[in-house]
């Protein structure tokens, strides 16, 4: 005999056969797949969010830190909570054209915001990467970014591979909170 340690699902109205399972809606993912907000060419001026992010305030654009020639930024479509990234402020889009300096302050925010996380939500390690052109899986391959993944023991689950859906426990407005709390002060280079 099976017995159920959850409560009946409620009757479905609609179209459809009543099933066992709950929906986790997530249409904010819809404008990813839908590549919104994605440039329209490699310039600059094709509509890079990354060039556009800058000139935001640090809420409304999800910045954590401000270096001279880099931020930190959440991910607007994380793999994870805390999911951020290192972008130069210059509109560039392979690794070898970054300046010493820019190499240096992308190098820096990623050290800070793996600080940060540790702090704000105790991550246990970290994915850091770049993914250089489209068939590398660069999601916008005109402008650089190293993306700084939080993982946590046991944070895999079905959803990803079996329901093609991230859950995260919390707004990326309350995560940039949390982060740019805990985020270290600048040391002097």
């Amino acid at each position: 005999m099976l017995i159920s340690m959850t409560t009946e699902p409620e009757q479905q109205s609609g179209v459809g056969v009543p099933d066992a399972f709950q929906r986790l809606w997530t249409p904010h993912r819809m404008a990813y797949i839908k590549g919104e907000n994605k440039p329209t060419g490699p310039e600059a001026s094709d509509g890079c969010p990354f060039c556009s992010i800058p000139a935001m305030s640090d809420e409304d654009g999800l910045i954590l830190r401000r270096a001279e020639h880099a931020y930190a930024v959440l991910n607007l479509y994380p793999y994870n909570s805390g999911h951020l990234m290192a972008v130069p402020y210059r509109h560039v889009a392979d690794y070898t054209e970054l300046t010493p300096e820019e190499t240096a302050d992308v190098a820096e925010l990623t050290k800070q915001a793996m600080t940060a996380l540790r702090a704000a939500s105790g991550a246990h390690g970290f994915n850091i990467g770049l993914n250089q052109g489209d068939v590398a899986g660069a999601g916008i391959a005109a402008h650089l970014h190293q993306h700084v993944v939080p993982r946590w023991g046991g944070d895999t689950n079905f959803m990803p591979v079996i329901g093609h859906t991230r859950v995260l426990p919390q707004l990326l407005a309350d995560t940039r909170k949390m982060l740019a709390d805990a985020w270290p002060e600048d040391v002097a280079r």
